[in-house]
Formats: structure tokens, C-alpha cells, sequence
């Protein structure tokens, strides 16, 4: 007689999805669904070359999924713990005996006035596809304003600045808030080189965006035909709305093996992941180990045994400063930045080396599942040691 396949769902098809959909495989009795609203893949790290028109920024799934997995292409609008099981809005509910919980993160929602009607967020595929739209519709001297100076910010203004546009980079305080001050006098010399005028320091922060204006918090106004907006990441809330418990951006929480302090059959991955309270910072550097992990902790608690804690690091941060220019910022495994970066051409290549690397890791699992391997020992426990030390008045 065949045993009965354990069901596992993956909710969410990013970066840590694909990959423990993927890496689930190596126990073959086990029945794999992945739910995602879109029926492609998204290189969420390529959208702004979608706008410029330099990558599509979207993969087939049959390209990255394994053999078996079944993909079901729809939003997940309620976990029923309890009962085991999702609900779909398009109507009608899918089991579980296991659920990863890898819905990702999606643009902060801007509470400047304005922003939502004037502003062109770029962190979905169908965001950048109307940025695309209206940056073909907006002349070649139409001034361009950027608000946020994190990673997409910095890679949307100089993306534009190199196609001959004319940006100005609104970084509401600092420009590159993670990178060293030597990576950060780099980054701008780039940005300064393609025409990029920078806004930083004091009173940098947009106030209100306008149909053809930014206000700063100083008063300064800045002409802007097109507006786009970069400033901040959240998640989604259906952890919170389905009544499990969060942090207070809505990230999941879960111990040390990703699994919810809720119920032991819900175990996270990604972005929307908050283990101990101490999630990782959002990027597919982080996303494809959790993945990984979140999967092992499945299959530990399906064999019975014990699964492992979480233990990856991190090297740096990769930002595509263009097609020509970029910037790699080195990082301890505990991801604090040391003042050694590489800049210029050689940059540009690691970044895309790195951009194309992520899907051949999933490819790879999908191909041989167990295959992926992470770079380990971020100091996790020190870390979390840390948290836990009372502040002192």
C-alpha cells in the first residue's frame, strides 16, 4: 500500500518560496503546492531595468520549478490554523499538514500627501510596468525626481540618469543608510558623474508630492514630471489578519527554526519572517537561505527529529549603480559593514553575476534538490544575546 503524502504549501513564489518548494523534494513522499498571485516569477532586483527597458525581469516557473510541484496562481486571503487549510480569493480553500509561510514584502505604503496619487511606486512587477509606461511618456527633459536613497533608490536614479535623463535623488537624511561612509562617497561620486543632483542631510524629506512638484521638509521645492517612489519596504498583513502572532511590521514570528510561536505545523521563510524578533534584512541574500532552512525545518518535524536553528550570514550589498557602474559593499557575517567596497565596471559585472546567480541557485535545486548550500556563522547568538540585555538609562 503507498503511503499517504504529507501536504505541504508554500505560500508565496519569491525568492525563499522557489526555493523550499523546491528543496522539499528531497523526501519524496511529500506533496508540494506553491500559491502565488502571478503565474511568472518576478526578479524583483531587475524591476527597475524593466522600466529602462534592459531585462524583462520575469522568469517562468517551469524554468525553476522542480518536477511535481504543483503551482496554483491565486492570493491567499486567510490562514486557518486551526483547521489547516487556506482560503483563496477567487473562492474555495486548499489543506495543509504543513505551511511556509514566504509571502515576501512589498513597498512601505507612503503616508506623504500626494504620494499615492503622484508618485509611481516600483516594487511589484505591475508598478514598474506603469512606471515603464509613463517614463516612455514623460520627454527626454522632463526633470525625474527619486524618494528614497536606499538600494532601489540609488539604482533607479542612476538607471534613469544613464539613459540621459535628468534626476534628482531625494534621500530624506542619508544617502545609502547601510553603506560605509567610503561606499557612500563612491555611490555619489557615480551618481554625480551621470548628472544626478543628490538631496541630503537636513530637510531632505519629501512632505508632499505634487503632480509636478516635490516639497521638502525645509520648504525647497523640486520640479518632478514623474515622481517614483522607493522609500521603504512592509509585508503583507495576512499573518496578522489571520490571527497569527507578528512584530510590529507584520513579520511573522517564529523561534530560532522558523517555526511560529503560533502552531508547530507553520514555519517561515523570507521577508515576512521575523524569528525571535530579530528578522533578517529584507533581500534575496537573506530570502534564499531561509527558504532553505524553513524547508529543513519541514521535513526535520515530518522525520520526527529535531530541526536545526537558524545559521546563515551575510557579505554585503550589492547595488547596480547602471549597465557600466556599480557597488559592492563587504560586510562581516554578522552584516555590519566594513569600509572595503568595489566600485566601476568590475562592480557592474559582480552585480549581474549575483542578479543571475539567484535564479541559478533555484534552477539548480529544481534540477537536484539539496544542492543549495549558504555561507554560515552570522553570530546569531551574539546577536540575539544583545536583544535580550536590558537597556540601560
Amino acid at each position: 500500500m503507498t503511503a499517504q503524502k504529507t501536504r505541504v504549501i508554500v505560500i508565496g513564489g519569491g525568492y525563499a518560496g522557489v526555493l523550499a518548494a523546491n528543496h522539499l523534494r528531497l523526501n519524496e513522499n511529500v506533496d508540494i503546492t506553491l500559491v502565488n498571485p502571478r503565474a511568472q516569477f518576478v526578479e524583483r532586483i531587475r524591476l527597475h531595468q524593466l522600466v529602462t527597458g534592459s531585462d524583462d525581469a520575469v522568469v517562468d516557473y517551469s524554468e525553476i520549478l522542480g518536477d511535481g510541484i504543483h503551482l496554483t496562481v491565486g492570493s491567499v486571503t486567510r490562514i486557518d490554523a486551526p483547521g489547516r487549510h487556506i482560503e483563496l480569493a477567487r473562492g474555495g480553500e486548499l489543506t495543509y499538514d504543513y505551511l511556509i509561510y514566504a509571502i515576501g514584502s512589498h513597498g512601505a505604503a507612503p503616508v506623504v500627501p500626494g504620494a499615492d496619487e503622484f508618485a509611481y511606486p516600483i516594487s511589484e512587477l505591475e508598478q514598474a510596468q506603469q512606471l515603464k509606461k509613463a517614463f516612455r511618456d514623460a520627454g527626454p527633459d522632463a526633470p525625474i525626481t527619486v524618494i528614497g536613497a536606499g538600494p532601489t533608490g540609488l539604482e533607479v536614479a542612476a538607471e534613469f540618469a544613464e539613459e540621459g535623463r535628468r534626476v534628482t535623488l531625494v534621500c530624506g537624511g542619508v544617502l545609502g543608510p547601510y553603506l560605509h561612509a567610503r561606499g557612500r562617497r563612491a555611490v555619489a561620486k557615480r551618481l554625480n558623474r551621470l548628472g544626478v543632483t543628490i538631496i541630503d542631510g537636513p530637510g531632505s524629506t519629501a512632505t508632499e508630492v505634487r503632480p509636478d512638484v516635490v516639497i521638502l521638509a525645509d520648504g525647497r521645492t523640486i520640479a518632478s514630471t514623474l515622481t517614483v517612489w522607493t522609500a521603504g519596504f512592509g509585508v503583507p498583513d495576512l499573518a496578522a489578519s489571520s490571527g497569527l502572532s507578528t512584530d510590529a511590521a507584520g513579520r511573522l514570528l517564529t523561534d530560532e527554526t522558523l517555526t511560529s510561536i503560533d502552531d508547530p505545523r507553520i514555519v517561515a521563510a523570507g521577508d515576512a519572517a521575523a524569528p525571535s524578533n530579530l528578522p533578517l534584512r529584507m533581500s534575496c541574500q537573506a530570502a534564499i537561505p531561509l527558504g532553505a532552512q524553513a524547508a529543513n525545518t519541514v521535513l526535520s518535524r515530518i522525520a520526527g527529529t529535531e530541526p536545526k536553528r537558524l545559521n546563515q550570514a551575510f557579505t554585503g550589498q550589492c547595488i547596480s549603480l547602471g549597465r557600466t557602474g556599480g557597488l559592492i559593499q563587504l560586510a562581516r557575517f554578522d552584516d555590519a559593514v566594513i569600509p572595503l567596497h568595489i566600485g566601476g565596471r568590475t562592480a557592474a559585472k559582480i552585480k549581474e553575476a549575483v542578479c543571475k546567480g539567484t535564479v541559478t541557485f533555484l534552477q539548480k535545486e529544481a534540477r537536484k534538490p539539496g544542492s543549495y548550500f549558504w555561507i554560515k556563522g552570522g553570530k546569531r547568538e551574539q546577536q540575539l544575546a544583545a536583544a535580550a540585555r536590558p537597556v540601560r538609562p
